[in-house]
């Protein structure tokens, strides 16, 4: 929801860092640094270390806004760069619940994390087929002034609230269950607003 009046603000804080880095470090290599961090947030999930996760988490926040961040600064864009990011991602979206999932050994809790991850399935498909026929159209990301790759369609959680989303999985696992069916339930209503988004404009 505000992730377009953040961005802006992501890349003032971060761009001193993409200066000091320098444009020998490529954005694919801060991708994959912060890919890293992500799936040691999951491995710390499931081992039960809740502030090494939650530690790893906001890492691999940092990285995953700092390598666009890199690309724009050093002029080092690319269309390869952007798919790599957003698939990279997507693994460690998933792999962070299900791990919680896997660590909590409940029906209750697997059933929940189980839900989330098909929301995501679904939200992937609402958000990114619909991109792809805005840039067809020339209404893309482009065409907004938006600084992403591809056009993201705004809900009524993006990338902001995952964080936050995210960070309460860490804080409060004891209510893993509550957390994901909340978290499932406001992605699918995402999907919801985006069909009737499309239904009227497409």
């Amino acid at each position: 929801m505000f992730d377009r009046y953040l961005r802006g603000v992501k890349d003032h804080w971060l761009a001193p860092i993409a200066k000091m880095l320098g444009p020998r470090i490529p954005p694919e290599a801060v991708t994959w640094a912060a890919f890293g961090a992500g799936i040691g947030s999951a491995g710390a999930a499931l081992a039960g270390a809740m502030e090494a996760g939650l530690i790893l988490w906001i890492a691999n926040r940092l990285l995953d806004g700092l390598d666009g961040t890199q690309a724009r600064v050093h002029g080092r864009e690319s269309h390869f760069g952007a798919y790599l990011d957003t698939v990279l991602d997507f693994v460690v979206y998933a792999a962070i619940p299900i791990a919680f999932a896997a660590r909590h050994h409940t029906q209750t809790t697997a059933f929940a994390g189980m839900l989330l991850v098909a929301s995501f399935y679904v939200n992937a498909a609402s958000w990114m087929y619909l991109a792809a026929i805005l840039e067809q159209r020339h209404e893309g990301a482009a065409a907004r002034g938006e600084s992403t790759a591809v056009t993201m369609p705004p809900g009524v959680i993006d990338g902001a609230e995952t964080i936050g989303l995210y960070v309460a999985f860490f804080l409060w696992p004891s209510h893993q269950a509550w957390l994901f069916h909340a978290m499932a339930s406001l992605v699918l209503v995402n999907v919801v607003l985006r069909l009737i988004w499309a239904r009227r404009h497409l």
